[in-house]
C-alpha cells in the first residue's frame, strides 16, 4: 500500500530538482534581457502610401504627389535660406581700375574661381522656380479638369498647395530685396566675358536668361500667374485654399507663429492671383464664393507680417497691386494709413499678464489635484476624459507660448513714431526695447521646467 505524502513534503520534493545536476554538464547560460525602444515618427512623408492596396487607387496616386510636393518644398525652404543669408561676394574682390592693369587677368581668373559656385547656386534657382511653378500648374491643372472636379480634395492636400503658394511668395519677394545676388551675377558675367569661358551658345543664353531672371522684379509671380490664367476654373481651386486658410485662422487651426503668417501670405498672395485678366475676386464675392470682408478684416487687425526671418511685408500690398483695385479700393480699409496696436507690443502686455496668470493658476490647480488624489494611482488607471484634459491644458500652453512670441515677431514701428525702418527689416527703439524687457521679467513660471508631449498640430 502507497505511503501518503504531504502537499508540503510533495513542494519540498520539487524545489530539491533544482540542486540535480545537468546530465550534459552544460552551465545555465540566460542572456541579459535587451531593451527594445518604441519612437514614434509622425513625419513620415506618406512612405506607407503602398500598404493600402485596398484603398481608392486616386487616394494612393494623391499621397504620392503629396509626397513628392513635400519634398519640393523642403527644396524651396533652402533656396529661401539661401537668399536671405546671400552677402555680396564681389565686394570682398579687386576691382579692375583700368585696362592697362598688368594684374587683371590674375584678378578676373580670382573672380570667377571665387563666384562660379555661387553663380552655379544661382542658376539652379532659377532651374528650381521653373520646375515648381510647372509642377503647381500642372497639379492645378490636372484637379480643374472636368471629370476631376467632382472628386474629393483632402485637406491637407489643399493646404500643400497653400504652402507652394506661400513659398512661390517668399522667394520672389527675397529675390526683389537682394540687390547683392545681382552685383555678384555681373561681376562674374564680366570677368567671364574676358576670360572666354561662355564661348558655346547654349552657355550664353542661359546666361542670359539668368540676368534677366534677377532683374526682374515680381519675375515668379509673373510667370506664375500666366501659366495659372490659361488654366480653366483655376480661381475656383484658389478660392478652395483661401476659404480653407481663412477656416484655419479664424478657428486659430495653427500652433506656431510661422503657421499663423503663412495663412496670412497664402490669403494675400492667393487673392492677387485670382484678380487677373480672366478673373475677378469681386465677382468670385458677389457668388459668396470668397469673402472678403473677413479678410479686410484679417489684414487690418494684422497689417505687417515676417516675411522670411526679420524680412516684412505689408499684407494690404497684395490687394493695392491687384488687377482690379483702383475700381473697388472703397471696399478695403486695411489698406488705409491708421495706427494699429502691433507698433507697440506695451499695449497687449494687460492681456498677455492675465492670460499668463489665467493658465498658470489652471497648471497649479491641476498639479494640486495629482498630488492630493491622485498619488497612487498608476497612469494605465487614469480614463480618457483625464487624458483628454491633460492634453488640451498642454496644448492650451503651447499655444500661449506661440502667440506670446508671434506678438514679438509681429511688432513694427512706423518710422515717424517709433523708430527707424531699414529696408524692410525692423529696428526697435532703445527706450521700447528696455521697456519689453522690464515686463517680460515679471513673468515668472513657478512649476519646474517639464517637456512637453508630442502633439499633433492640423497643420502637420
Amino acid at each position: 500500500m502507497a505511503s501518503t505524502v504531504t502537499l508540503e513534503d510533495a513542494l519540498s520534493n520539487v524545489d530539491l530538482l533544482e540542486e540535480l545536476p545537468l546530465p550534459d554538464q552544460q552551465p545555465c547560460i540566460e542572456p541579459l534581457p535587451s531593451s527594445v525602444m518604441y519612437q514614434p515618427n509622425f513625419n513620415t512623408n506618406f512612405e506607407d502610401r503602398n500598404a493600402f492596396v485596398t484603398g481608392i487607387a486616386r487616394y494612393i496616386e494623391q499621397a504620392t504627389v503629396h509626397s513628392s510636393m513635400n519634398d519640393m518644398l523642403e527644396e524651396g525652404q533652402e533656396y529661401a535660406i539661401m537668399l536671405y543669408t546671400w552677402r555680396s561676394c564681389s565686394r570682398a574682390i579687386p576691382q579692375v581700375k583700368c585696362n592697362e592693369q598688368p594684374n587683371r587677368v590674375e584678378i578676373y581668373e580670382k573672380t570667377v574661381e571665387v563666384l562660379e559656385p555661387e553663380v552655379t547656386k544661382l542658376m539652379n534657382f532659377m532651374y528650381f522656380q521653373r520646375t515648381a511653378i510647372d509642377r503647381f500648374c500642372g497639379e492645378v491643372r490636372r484637379l480643374c479638369h472636368a471629370e476631376r472636379r467632382k472628386d474629393f480634395v483632402s485637406e491637407a492636400y489643399l493646404l500643400t498647395l497653400g504652402k507652394f503658394i506661400n513659398m512661390f511668395a517668399v522667394l520672389d519677394e527675397l529675390k526683389n530685396m537682394k540687390c547683392s545676388v545681382k552685383n555678384d551675377h555681373s561681376a562674374y558675367k564680366r570677368a567671364a566675358q574676358f576670360l572666354r569661358k561662355m564661348s558655346e551658345p547654349s552657355s550664353i543664353q542661359e546666361s542670359q536668361n539668368l540676368s534677366m531672371f534677377l532683374a526682374n522684379h515680381n519675375k515668379i509671380t509673373q510667370s506664375l500667374q500666366q501659366q495659372l490664367e490659361v488654366i480653366n476654373g483655376y480661381d475656383e481651386l484658389l478660392a478652395d485654399i483661401v476659404n480653407l486658410c481663412v477656416d484655419y485662422y479664424e478657428n486659430k487651426l495653427y500652433l506656431t507663429p510661422s503657421e499663423k503668417h503663412m495663412l496670412l501670405k497664402v490669403m494675400g498672395f492667393g487673392l492677387y492671383l485670382m484678380d487677373g485678366n480672366s478673373s475677378s475676386i469681386y465677382k468670385l464675392d458677389a457668388k459668396k464664393r470668397i469673402n472678403l470682408t473677413k479678410i479686410d478684416k484679417f489684414f487690418k487687425q494684422l497689417q505687417v507680417v515676417p516675411l522670411f526671418g526679420d524680412m516684412q511685408i505689408e499684407l494690404s500690398r497684395y490687394i493695392k497691386t491687384s488687377a482690379h483695385f483702383e475700381e473697388n479700393k472703397s471696399r478695403w480699409t486695411c489698406t488705409s494709413i491708421s495706427s494699429s496696436p502691433q507698433y507697440n507690443i506695451c499695449e497687449q502686455m494687460i492681456q498677455i499678464r492675465e492670460d499668463h496668470m489665467r493658465f498658470i493658476s489652471e497648471l497649479a490647480r491641476y498639479s494640486n489635484s495629482e498630488v492630493v488624489t491622485g498619488s497612487g494611482r498608476q497612469e494605465s488607471q487614469k480614463t480618457d476624459s483625464e487624458y483628454r484634459k491633460l492634453f488640451d491644458l498642454a496644448l492650451q500652453g503651447m499655444q500661449l507660448l506661440s502667440q506670446w512670441s508671434a506678438h514679438v515677431m509681429e511688432v513694427v514701428r512706423k518710422p515717424s513714431v517709433t523708430g527707424k525702418l531699414v529696408g524692410n527689416r525692423t529696428m526697435t527703439p532703445p527706450s521700447v526695447e528696455r521697456r519689453i524687457r522690464r515686463e517680460a521679467s515679471t513673468l515668472r513660471f513657478p512649476v519646474e521646467p517639464w517637456d512637453p508631449p508630442a502633439l499633433r498640430c492640423p497643420l502637420c
